[in-house]
């Protein structure tokens, strides 16, 4: 059997493990049930906590408006732009892809060379050059969203103080942006910027959450729209949002601090193969130079690889949690 056919069968095989993730991931029967049954509750229910809670959840159902739409969902280029745009630097669509061109061709070229193994090089040039860039971006974007995080808090209590003052809103949104210094003053600014050329506070604000992708700026703008719909204490309801943003983020950080250790342990586990077969290369490269020439080992390897990377994701499953 050629290395062509040995590659074509592990990827349908890992075609079929995709396949059957993607149909046992479904929706859980017993999830489907249940809100079934909620709905049937909030439907007949004589209680007034079900009957705000229902109205509460058709509010936020109808308050986006038709023309919003979920953001990147055009194309894969219009989704790979707004990820480069929400890391807050200056790179645009073309550099992002001459840079993963130029990086999988250099690897590609530099591995060829010293292997000869052409299939390995462009195989490990195209996992680089589509990888790192996508790994780059997205620490960008984590780093981003969590210096965010961290203020918006600050920011949402400014315009709280803003509102019992007398000040409308568009103007203590203009105080936020101002006051406020990081990712949360230049994303408030953006929103009264768009507000002074004529859009509307509800269009300018769904713009920024679809930016930002974080349910806390998601929370903030369904505060503001139901409290539009429903009237009442804006500044009371921005104070209690901004009490439980503090409480979610403590409650992240404890989660964190509870599950560094099995992190910890996932990273050691999965960074000691590839240490030590550097290692062993680096003392005796002919004892493992096989791996880069016979199509048996470099077939075994991929599929180690394959196997490590299954086991990488179930550990990654296992140590995260959603608040």
């Amino acid at each position: 059997m050629s290395i062509i056919q040995l590659l074509l069968l592990a990827g349908g095989l890992m075609g079929l493990m995709i396949l059957g993730y993607t149909a046992m991931s479904g929706t859980s029967p017993a999830k489907e049930g249940q809100r079934r049954l909620q709905a049937v509750r909030f439907r007949h229910s004589q209680s007034t906590t079900d009957k705000v809670e229902s109205q509460l959840k058709k509010a936020i159902a109808s308050r986006k408006p038709k023309q919003f739409s979920r953001a990147g969902a055009n194309s894969r280029l219009q989704a790979l732009e707004l990820r480069l745009n929400r890391t807050g630097m200056d790179w645009t669509l073309t550099q992002y892809l001459y840079v993963s061109l130029g990086l999988a061709l250099l690897v590609t070229a530099l591995l060829y060379l010293n292997t000869g193994a052409a299939m390995l090089s462009l195989g490990v040039g195209i996992l680089f050059g589509a990888g790192l860039p996508h790994m780059v971006v997205n620490s960008f974007i984590k780093r981003r969203t969590n210096k965010f995080t961290a203020k918006f808090p600050d920011g949402i209590e400014l315009l709280v103080r803003g509102l019992r003052s007398g000040l409308p809103v568009t103007e203590t949104l203009g105080v936020v942006a101002s006051e406020i210094p990081g990712p949360v003053g230049s994303e408030f600014r953006a929103v009264t910027e768009r507000i002074r050329i004529g859009r509307t506070m509800e269009e300018s604000l769904q713009e920024t959450a679809d930016k930002l992708n974080t349910p806390e700026f998601q929370f903030f703008v369904i505060t503001l729209a139901i409290q539009r719909e429903t009237g009442g204490n804006l500044a009371e309801t921005l104070s209690n949002l901004a009490d439980v943003l503090r409480k979610r983020s403590q409650m992240k950080l404890k989660i964190k601090a509870m599950s560094s250790e099995s992190k910890a342990s996932a990273y050691i586990v999965g960074a000691l193969p590839f240490i030590v077969f550097g290692l062993i290369y680096w003392i005796n490269p002919n004892y493992l130079g096989g791996f880069f020439t016979d199509d048996r080992l470099i077939v075994t390897g991929l599929g180690g690889m394959v196997w490590m990377s299954i086991g990488a994701f179930i550990m990654a499953k296992m140590v995260s949690f959603e608040i």
